[in-house]
C-alpha cells in the first residue's frame, strides 16, 4: 500500500488496512525508537514519525484522559483576551451550528494545543468528557501524543488522524480534522480548528470543509483588524478606548531573534525599541510575575547597576508604552508587564517542548539581542540556542541541520556537520559541500 498524507476513504478495504496496521504497531511500542524503519509498523509516515516524538516526550498511550491545563476561571480570562474569540462566530456559523446533529465535534485550541472551546453534538460531548477532550484540556502531542490538534501545530500543517492512528488508546473510537490558524497579518500560528467525532470526521470533504472555515475566519480577523484601524484613524482622540475594546484582535509580541533593536508590537502597532528597552522588555517578558528593581538591576547591567540609572530608563520606557498603548505601561513594586507579551523566543520554547522543531527553526532568526551583554539576556539567548540545537541534534532532518548550520553561531559547529554526514546516505551530492565546511573550519581555526 502506498504510503498518503491523508488516510484512506472510510469504509474501503485500505482504510481497514491502515487500522489493522496501526493496532499491529500499538502492540509494539514499547520497541519504539528514533529512526526507526517504516515496514516494521507499517503507518503512514507522517503517523510514524509523530509515535516517534510522542515517545521522546514521554506521552503515556495508557493513560485515558488529557490533562487540564486551565481552570474555570483562568479558561475564560484567558478565551476573552485571545484574538481567537473574535472570530468564533465565523466558526459557529459554518462548523458548530451544522454539527449539533451530525455526530461531530468542533474544538478551537491556541497554539500549544490547548483547547479553547468544544462544541458540537451534544451526545458526542458527553462521551468525549471521557478521554477529557474539554476546553481547558491540554491536547498537544506533549501531553497526549498523536492527535491531529496536536500533531497538526507540530507540523504547521493540515492533518487526518484515523482512528488507531492516535498515540493515545483510549482515543482509538475516534478520528478528526485539524487545520491551523494562522494571524493574517504576521502568519504566526495564532491556533487550531479541529473536527472530531466517527469515520466522517476524516472524509475528504471534511478537510476541504475545515479549511475553507479557517480561511474564511483568517479573511474575517483581517476585516476587524482594518476596521479598528480605520476608526482610531478617523477619531485619534478615542484612540486608547478603541484599541482597549479591540485588544483580542492582536497577539501582543516582542521580535528578539536575530536583530540589536527589538520589535515591539502592541494592538497592531509597532515600534523599534531602543538597545536598553530591548533588554529591559525581554527580561520582563521572562518574568511575568514581575522583578525587584535590585533584581532587574542585576539581570540588566553586566556590573554594578544602578538603581537611579534604572529609575531613568523606566521612565523613558513608560512614555514609548504609553504611546501604544496606556493598558501596557510597566508597574513597578515589583517591575512587571500588566498585559501578555509574546516574545518570539518564547515561541522558539513553547515549539520545542512540544517536539515542533522545524517550526522553531523557523521561528528563529539568530541569536537573541546577539550583541547584549545584559547577564537576563546573555542567560536567555544561550538557553534559547542551546535548546534548539539539541533539540536538532536528536530529532532534526539533513534539511533541518543545514539549514541551522547557515546561522552565525554554527559557523564553526564541528558536531553538526558531522551528525549531517552520519545521517547523509554515502552517495549523496550533499556531502561534498558538508567535508568542505569540515575543512574550511579546521583551515580557520587553525590560522
Amino acid at each position: 500500500m502506498r504510503n498518503p498524507v491523508h488516510p484512506p476513504v472510510p469504509g474501503s478495504d485500505a482504510a481497514e488496512l491502515l487500522q489493522k496496521r496501526a493496532l499491529t504497531g500499538h502492540e509494539r511500542l514499547d520497541s519504539l525508537r528514533l529512526g526507526m524503519p517504516e515496514d516494521i509498523v507499517g503507518l503512514r509516515r507522517l503517523v510514524r514519525e509523530s509515535w516517534q516524538r510522542s515517545a521522546t516526550l514521554q506521552a503515556n498511550p495508557d493513560v485515558a484522559e488529557a490533562p487540564l491545563a486551565m481552570d474555570r476561571d483562568e479558561l475564560e480570562e484567558y478565551r476573552r483576551q485571545h484574538p481567537l474569540a473574535t472570530i468564533m462566530p465565523v466558526i459557529k456559523k459554518l462548523l458548530v451550528q451544522p454539527s449539533h446533529d451530525s455526530g461531530l465535534l468542533v474544538a478551537v485550541g491556541d497554539d500549544v494545543g490547548r483547547l479553547l472551546w468544544v462544541d458540537g453534538d451534544p451526545v458526542m460531548q458527553r462521551r468525549a468528557e471521557g478521554m477529557m477532550f474539554v476546553a481547558g484540556a491540554d491536547w498537544s502531542e506533549a501531553s497526549v501524543g498523536t492527535s491531529a490538534p496536536g500533531t497538526a501545530l507540530a507540523l504547521d500543517r493540515s492533518i487526518q488522524i484515523s482512528g488507531a492512528e492516535h498515540f493515545k488508546r483510549s482515543v482509538h473510537p475516534w478520528s478528526c480534522t485539524a487545520v491551523p490558524f494562522h494571524d493574517p497579518d504576521s502568519g504566526a500560528v495564532l491556533g487550531v480548528v479541529d473536527i472530531t467525532g466517527t469515520e466522517t470526521a476524516v472524509a475528504a470533504h471534511t478537510l476541504s470543509l475545515v479549511e475553507a472555515t479557517v480561511a474564511a475566519a483568517q479573511a474575517q480577523l483581517r476585516i476587524e483588524r482594518l476596521t479598528l484601524a480605520a476608526a482610531v484613524k478617523d477619531k485619534p482622540r478615542r484612540r486608547s478606548a478603541s484599541a482597549a475594546s479591540g485588544h483580542a484582535l492582536y497577539r501582543n509580541s516582542l521580535q528578539l531573534l536575530g536583530r540589536d533593536q527589538a520589535l515591539l508590537s502592541i494592538n497592531g502597532r509597532t515600534v523599534s525599541l531602543s538597545a536598553r528597552h530591548s533588554e529591559i522588555l525581554a527580561i520582563l517578558s521572562n518574568h511575568p510575575a514581575g522583578l525587584s528593581a535590585e533584581d532587574l538591576c542585576t539581570q540588566l547591567y553586566p556590573g554594578d547597576g544602578s538603581a537611579v540609572t534604572l529609575r531613568a530608563e523606566m521612565v523613558r520606557l513608560r512614555k514609548v508604552m504609553q504611546e501604544l498603548s496606556p493598558e501596557a505601561v510597566p508597574e513597578s513594586r515589583p517591575y512587571r508587564l500588566p498585559v501578555e507579551l509574546l516574545p518570539d523566543s518564547g515561541q522558539v520554547l513553547s515549539c520545542l517542548q512540544r517536539g515542533a522543531h522545524r517550526i522553531a527553526l523557523e521561528i528563529y532568526k539568530g541569536g537573541l539581542l546577539p550583541r547584549s551583554e545584559a547577564p537576563g539576556v546573555v542567560q536567555l539567548r544561550e538557553r534559547v540556542s542551546h535548546l534548539l540545537r539539541e533539540a536538532l541534534l536528536s530529532d532534526g532532518s539533513v534539511d533541518s541541520l543545514l539549514k541551522y548550520a547557515e546561522l552565525p553561531e554554527a559557523k564553526y559547529d564541528v558536531d553538526l556537520r558531522l551528525a549531517v554526514l552520519k545521517l547523509l546516505p554515502p552517495r549523496s551530492p550533499k556531502r561534498a559541500a558538508v567535508v568542505a565546511d569540515l575543512e574550511r573550519i579546521e583551515t580557520e581555526l587553525k590560522a
